[in-house]
């Protein structure tokens, strides 16, 4: 007969614990301790780009070469390697003590260093989930999609890998997560146009079309806003200014989609109404039906009564 084993009461508690430790790379590079409710944050530029590399390629090896690229901006001292230990050495007493969290954050390997995360977890991961959710849900169920997306981008403080953005791995891991950014507020904005609340979606895509001119996509939100809003003639003037600014930068006329949008606004097209969401056309097909039974018990009543004669109605 097997017996389960019953996990130790000290090992519990420091699953428990360390569940509650999250690194945050969405804004300024820290480690939230939940049990303590403490913030922890690196003093120096280099400790922070130190834990935001560590915490991209968490669970992986990073060798002291690309370690100390990524510190020293590519020109690392002659003595990179004892400077290295000596940074890795400090982060390690920043991190909660690991004699509470049931194993060592950093671990030396032969030729560099592996942060493992354990059972804690990160922003990042946090943020895409919320956004993959979000985004799923945005042509069945808009309402909750939009509801999901705004969550997941409340999860940004500021820039991705906020000061930390100077060398190669953060650098390329900052670019990552705007984008990813960039895509979730493009989904939420789709999810509430779904919703019919266009008219609140124009001063944020106003916004974003300036922060970034050669988005194509919020053009194209922006300009669906203005229509349905009734604003027909400013939704053109939105495709010549994303006209005017893709030109002067990249040399480029918008893309066929933007072309299509513009083709659909001038012809109002029936297309740029507000789709009816699926849970509207459940409710719209049971009246429906509903309706024709309603009728047919209205011609058997007065087949009936016919039948009957004038003295049954009459009675």
């Amino acid at each position: 007969m097997s017996v389960l084993a019953t996990p130790r009461p000290e090992a519990a508690r420091s699953a428990a614990a360390n569940s509650r430790v999250e690194f945050r790379l969405l804004g300024p590079v820290m480690v939230h301790d939940g049990t303590g409710g403490a913030d922890i944050v690196p003093a120096g530029s280099k400790q922070r780009a130190l834990l935001a590399a560590f915490v991209t390629h968490a669970g992986a090896l990073l060798d002291v070469d690309r370690l100390a690229a990524e510190l020293w901006d590519g020109a690392p001292p002659g003595n990179a390697a004892n400077a290295l230990q000596a940074h890795v050495a400090r982060l390690r007493r920043l991190l909660p003590a690991p004699a509470e969290y049931g194993h060592a954050w950093i671990s030396t390997l032969p030729t560099g260093y592996l942060l493992d995360l354990g059972g804690a977890s990160t922003d990042v991961q946090r943020f895409a989930r919320r956004s993959a959710e979000g985004r799923a849900a945005v042509a069945t169920d808009p309402a909750r999609a939009a509801k999901i997306l705004h969550g997941a981008l409340e999860l940004w403080r500021g820039p991705a890998l906020q000061d930390c953005r100077r060398g190669p791995v953060c650098a390329a891991e900052a670019d990552r997560l705007d984008e990813m950014r960039l895509t979730t507020l493009e989904a939420l904005y789709e999810a509430t146009l779904r919703c019919e609340r266009h008219g609140e979606c124009i001063g944020d895509l106003e916004r974003l079309t300036a922060d970034h001119p050669l988005r194509e996509r919020f053009y194209d939100l922006l300009m669906v806003a203005l229509y349905r809003s009734g604003r027909q003639a400013e939704a053109l003037g939105v495709y010549e200014r994303a006209r005017r600014r893709l030109v002067a930068a990249l040399g480029i006329e918008p893309g066929p989609a933007l072309r299509s949008r513009l083709e659909s606004v001038l012809t109002h097209s029936p297309g740029l109404s507000a789709p009816v969401a699926p849970g509207l056309l459940d409710e719209l097909d049971r009246l429906r039906r509903r309706v024709d039974e309603l009728g047919r018990q209205q011609l058997e009543l007065t087949r009936r009564l016919n039948a009957a004669g004038p003295q049954a109605v009459a009675r």
